[in-house]
């Protein structure tokens, strides 16, 4: 289990008061689902960030991998037990083998008898495709005891039963519309990242071509630093359109203000999903790799901490993704091999296959998922598994007998499950 997958984020050192959503947030607590639905940048995670501080909460960060049903749940299990250890006792011994709406009525008699407030976050819930984990969490969410608060962060509108909840008055939502900065939050923000008001003129062009948009303004702030108050007029009135073209232009600013050494870290590290010192410093061949890491969080340069004692950080999924798009891509492969091999040696092999795979090098990804199949076997996580076996080619799973016969065992359990839920529908 990985556990920086259960660290709450911090929010951010200079954050702009959000009293009438924190008021909403509070509002949303006496249903059982808070709805936080928009695209990235427009400041989700550091909303609720700000909210969650001091109060009892539970937060799991969801990637592609946890659309493996008993993965997901194991999860959930786990960032539930933050709140209460005695959550969840009951149905953690059976994860492999009962179904997930067992294993949730088992979780909901916990809940029930166990009553401690708390609110549970499940941040980035659009990479959950499964329309088994959709049903479950249905399940779940209908059967939800009052004093557990669940909220999901999307990027988009997820298929659960939204339209019942919100007739039922069990649904709380914040939207785009919502999480757009108005002309004063606009003024404020400024005001904390550059130390002095902007000319009303500029504030009022900046606020109608970032349409309150925090990530766009969070990087002119960066693009304008040292800068004359003519040229940041200029540069306000110079940039235009969709999202996707101002997060390249402005990335490109940023990028420019910063020392080559600076520029070339923050390009070459923007391979890792996650980052720390020591992975840094194999990646790149220094030994400062903590040290740079803890400056450039201070320099407000889209780095997220994942703990407490920030070890461990993510990059801002726009920023990195602008990031990635400037790297060459032999550079890119290279840099992926590095951070293959040093995963790997650290016993992160479901991380480092990834790596293996942007390389080419199936022959090295197979080998990681030859390791960690029988465990993910024993763990029923065949969803994972048919997702890493399709990415390999037929000749090399044939090419290793212990990987060809766990791809068969999951094919037969994966039919197994299919059959079993087909047979009780028809029922």
């Amino acid at each position: 289990m990985l556990l920086t997958k259960l660290y709450p984020p911090l929010a951010p050192p200079s954050l702009v008061p959000r009293p009438r959503l924190i008021a909403q947030l509070e509002a949303g607590l006496a249903g059982k689902l808070t709805l936080v639905s928009a695209p990235p940048g427009f400041g989700k995670t550091s909303l609720l960030a700000s909210w969650l501080a001091g109060r009892a909460s539970a937060w799991l960060s969801l990637d592609e991998e946890d659309n493996d049903p008993t993965r997901f749940l194991a999860y959930l299990l786990a960032a539930l037990q933050q709140i209460d250890g005695r959550w969840g006792a009951t149905a953690a011994p059976l994860l492999a083998s009962a179904s997930p709406t067992a294993l949730l009525s088992l979780l909901l008699n916990d809940l029930s008898q166990y009553p401690t407030a708390g609110v549970l976050v499940l941040d980035d819930y659009h990479v959950i495709t499964a329309e088994s984990i959709h049903t479950a969490l249905t399940f779940w969410v209908d059967h939800l005891p009052p004093h557990l608060h669940l909220i999901l962060t999307s990027r988009a509108d997820p298929p659960l039963p939204l339209a019942r909840w919100r007739v039922r008055r069990h649904l709380n939502e914040i939207r785009t519309a919502d999480l757009r900065f108005t002309a004063e939050e606009t003024a404020q923000f400024w005001r904390e990242h550059m130390g002095e008001p902007i000319p009303s003129p500029a504030l009022a062009t900046l606020a109608e071509r970032t349409e309150g948009w925090v990530a766009s303004l969070h990087l002119a702030a960066l693009s304008l630093r040292g800068r004359s108050a003519s040229e940041a007029a200029e540069f306000v009135r110079s940039f235009t359109g969709s999202h996707a073209f101002i997060v390249d232009y402005l990335v490109e600013e940023v990028l420019h203000q910063q020392a080559p050494a600076d520029q070339e870290f923050l390009l070459h590290t923007a391979v890792l999903d996650q980052l720390n010192g020591d992975l840094v410093n194999a990646l790149l061949g220094r030994t400062d790799g903590h040290a740079v890491l803890e400056r450039l969080y201070k320099a407000n340069l889209f780095l997220i901490p994942l703990d407490q004692e920030r070890r461990w950080y993510r990059y801002h999924h726009l920023f990195r993704e602008a990031l990635l798009g400037r790297l060459p891509a032999p550079t890119r492969a290279n840099l992926h091999r590095r951070a293959g091999q040093w995963l790997a040696r650290h016993g992160r092999l479901r991380q480092a296959i990834p790596h293996a795979l942007a390389t080419g090098d199936e022959a090295q990804a197979a080998e990681y998922l030859e390791t960690i199949a029988p465990q993910l076997l024993e763990q029923n996580e065949l969803a994972s598994l048919h997702h890493w076996f399709g990415q390999l080619s037929a000749a090399v799973v044939e090419a290793r007998l212990p990987l060809l016969l766990a791809e068969g065992w999951a094919l037969a359990l994966w039919g197994a499950r299919f059959g079993r839920r087909h047979i009780a529908r028809a029922g």
